[in-house]
């Protein structure tokens, strides 16, 4: 297996200690199925001062990242990884909105380095000429782009062939493959959330399992996740999806009355 190589550029290279020290990343880690290398941007200022910020030419308030610092880092990256291809990433409030299928895309990358926007942004040159996209997390701003960091390398490695005990659970998750597609219709595809899940014990406090799900009957209950998931995502998320778009067995599984 191929591992995946992480470049973070950033100017809180601490910040990642306990986050990357847990869970699925640290196991992908130890796997060597991922390499996560921090850069600290300071470390490619030139002036006595380490600068790697000014004001924005025009006026306004805050402070802009300059371009010289962060060219230099992802030289020095390339440099050291001469021969490996890789896609350089800026994360910032302006960026192609991040979703499952963009990390599914990114997961097939071999290098990728990620740069974390600061303060009000970072010069213009380095969205246009350094990096390969910009990509933000959210309709919502930051402090700076560590966070952004931290959830691209947790959604990408996650997707890596190994690095979960079970790699087809994947691909039942909300917004995976398996979910964008009506099951009875190849040419009806949209997404939807993913179903609820309970587990033990079946009774808590007067709060029952479905009987469905306890009664053996894979038909049923398949009926009754698929129901459930596009009612949750006809609640939560009408952005994904609207009633008018639902194939004709979605419309008629949702008016079904199924077991409780």
């Amino acid at each position: 297996m191929s591992v995946l190589i992480f470049n973070i550029i950033t100017i809180f290279p601490n910040f990642f200690t306990g986050p990357f020290s847990y869970g699925i990343i640290n196991q992908a880690q130890k796997k060597n199925r991922v390499i996560i290398k921090i850069h600290n941007l300071r470390d490619f200022a030139e002036d006595r001062h380490k600068s790697i910020d000014d004001r924005p030419f025009g006026g306004g308030e805050g402070m802009v990242f300059k371009p010289e610092p962060l060219f230099r880092a992802v030289q020095h990256i390339y440099e050291r990884q001469a021969g490996t291809e890789t896609s350089t990433i800026l994360l910032s409030a302006q960026g192609q909105k991040f979703s499952q299928a963009i990390a599914f895309e990114l997961s097939q990358c071999k290098e990728l380095t990620l740069i974390c926007g600061r303060y009000e942004g970072v010069d213009e040159r380095v969205a246009q000429f350094l990096s390969d996209r910009e990509i933000s997390i959210g309709d919502y701003v930051l402090s700076g782009g560590e966070l952004a960091a931290c959830v691209l390398v947790d959604s990408i490695t996650r997707l890596l062939p190994g690095v979960l005990n079970n790699d087809i659970s994947i691909m039942n998750e909300s917004f995976s493959g398996s979910k964008f597609l009506d099951d009875a219709n190849e040419n009806q595809s949209y997404t939807i959330l993913d179903y609820p899940q309970y587990t033990r014990p079946e009774n808590f406090g007067g709060l029952k399992v479905p009987q469905v799900l306890l009664s053996g009957n894979h038909a049923n209950v398949n009926l009754w996740r698929r129901k459930k998931a596009l009612e949750k995502t006809l609640k939560n998320r009408p952005d994904l999806l609207q009633y008018d778009r639902l194939s004709e067995r979605d419309k008629q599984l949702l008016h079904m009355e199924l077991e409780p």
